[in-house]
């Protein structure tokens, strides 16, 4: 079985080969434009933003153990792409947000049946984190709020479609060796409140959004050998790391 440092590094190549060959492609592209082997009138069509979506989309599914975001990324660019190479007669943008709503609810009625884990409601005061200090959870156009009080945080995985999440970890503690949580923010962010002494590492692609670790101090770690590793994406989204 693969250890979390070489599942990371797995992934880290494939994601570099899948980069290599999207800028090889767009070199034989422009290329063949250049020598007339394809129509000038396709340029525009390869080279626009929305195949840009499309081949960040692509990277992204590569480069992270989560496909959602790379999968809407293509979406994205694919849908705004068909009325670049077909004729329409209707706006493609007046059904761009219902086709999204439409597939948002999809998404929540496909992950109900599958796992009965999906979380739809805001909490107004933090509650505790379930299942032995592991998070797993999907908020769409909803939020979550998690404390943890004298437990410890071995991680998870947080799924954020226009919605939030914070995890207050100050009273907490790490387990032994590497802890990892897997963000993917799409609209949405994550905020992690952690004792100044931890010591984080940030592995998130970032698309149009951002994570950062926002602590005022940070203290030298107390335990060098646990380390709260933080990996995903952030598409329009993101979060930060803060502590009191």
């Amino acid at each position: 079985m693969e250890t979390s440092v070489e599942q990371f590094l797995r992934r880290q190549r494939m994601k570099k080969f899948a980069f290599g060959f999207v800028v090889i492609m767009a070199g034989l592209l422009l290329l063949a434009f250049n020598f007339d082997f394809f129509p000038y009138t396709w340029k525009h069509i390869i080279f626009s933003w929305q195949m840009l979506l499309i081949a960040i989309g692509i990277v992204s599914i590569f480069g992270s153990d989560s496909r959602l975001p790379g999968l809407i990324l293509i979406f994205i660019g694919g849908f705004f792409l068909i009325p670049e190479i077909f004729v329409m007669h209707i706006s493609f943008f007046r059904l761009f947000w219902p086709f999204i709503l439409i597939g948002i609810g999809l998404m929540i009625l496909s992950k109900r049946g599958m796992h009965g884990r999906w979380r739809h409601r805001f909490e107004s005061s933090a509650t505790p984190l379930p299942d032995e200090g592991y998070i797993n959870e999907t908020n769409i156009f909803s939020g979550s709020k998690h404390r943890v009080n004298n437990q410890v945080f071995r991680g998870g995985k947080i799924s954020n479609i226009f919605g939030g999440t914070e995890i207050d970890l100050t009273q907490a503690v790490l387990q032994e060796g590497q802890t990892e949580l897997t963000i993917d923010c799409i609209f949405g962010g994550v905020t992690l409140i952690v004792p100044a002494d931890w010591k984080v590492i940030i592995n998130i692609n970032a698309i149009m959004g951002g994570f950062s670790d926002k602590r005022l101090v940070i203290k030298e770690a107390s335990d060098p050998n646990k380390v709260l590793i933080v990996r995903g994406s952030a598409i329009f989204g993101g979060g930060e790391i803060k502590s009191y």
